[in-house]
């Protein structure tokens, strides 16, 4: 069944919030040690959109917010905890993505043809894709997102985490990206925002408080967790069923 009215304007206004996320952080500056920023809502517009309008939509039960990209899965797809088998073959999005314009030669970004898994992603995914009978059936409960659009590297390739930016850089930043989540808020209704990991939840409660909106955590599936290297799935479930998020 094609969407209504409602639900293509919803889908439209998240493009249009977005483009305006990706403008808004682009407009700012980073120093050394950070020396690459990769903003993928620009040179992976493509899946990005289409991620938006196959499945963003008012009134799901709980929107999932990650930190940032990920080198290996939105870095490449522009979707969220983007692990490329997941995008491709489990949401069936499969568009062209674009170089970033100052590329890190130690983290090429080739798009879906990226030879690396994302870990966290794969995770997630896999456990979504095992506990419903589609993409569909997840994102009519769900949906995904993250707090903070841009991929930071320092000269050697590592990451570098938007908590570990300089004061006045992540005061800038964050401010942009409370107020882009404020609307996404607004925009899509969600019955509650469960941050993946502590940094997300923590960012959620300020950038979203009194708004009187239930925000929780779940455990984050990265392979640099201990807990999360012992089994993520059954843990995550187990939390999101106290949460009351899942039959």
């Amino acid at each position: 069944m094609p969407p209504s009215k409602a639900e293509r304007t919803v889908k439209a206004e998240a493009v249009a919030l977005t483009r305006r996320l990706a403008e808004a952080v682009d407009a700012l500056d980073f120093a050394p040690p950070t020396t690459h920023v990769y903003n993928p809502l620009v040179y992976a517009r493509g899946p990005v959109e289409r991620y938006l309008e196959r499945f963003a939509r008012r009134g799901v039960r709980a929107l999932w917010l990650g930190m940032n990209p990920g080198p290996y899965g939105m870095a490449q797809t522009g979707v969220p905890f983007g692990e490329i088998a997941a995008v491709r073959d489990w949401m069936g999005i499969d568009e062209p993505v674009e170089q970033p314009p100052t590329e890190h030669p130690k983290r090429p970004i080739t798009g879906f043809e990226c030879p690396r898994s994302e870990v966290s992603g794969r995770r997630l995914w896999s456990w979504a894709a095992d506990a419903f009978p589609d993409a569909d059936a997840f994102f009519e409960r769900f949906f995904v997102w993250n707090f903070c659009p841009l991929v930071f590297m320092e000269e050697s390739g590592k990451n570098r985490t938007p908590d570990k930016l300089l004061a006045e850089e992540r005061d800038a930043l964050f401010d942009v990206c409370d107020a882009s989540l404020r609307e996404m808020v607004e925009l899509i209704e969600p019955g509650m925002v469960i941050g993946v990991g502590k940094f997300a939840e923590g960012r959620a409660k300020l950038a979203l408080e009194g708004m009187d909106l239930p925000i929780a955590t779940v455990l984050h599936p990265s392979p640099a967790s201990p807990i999360a290297n012992r089994g993520w799935a059954p843990q995550a479930e187990k939390q999101l069923r106290a949460l009351e998020v899942l039959d």
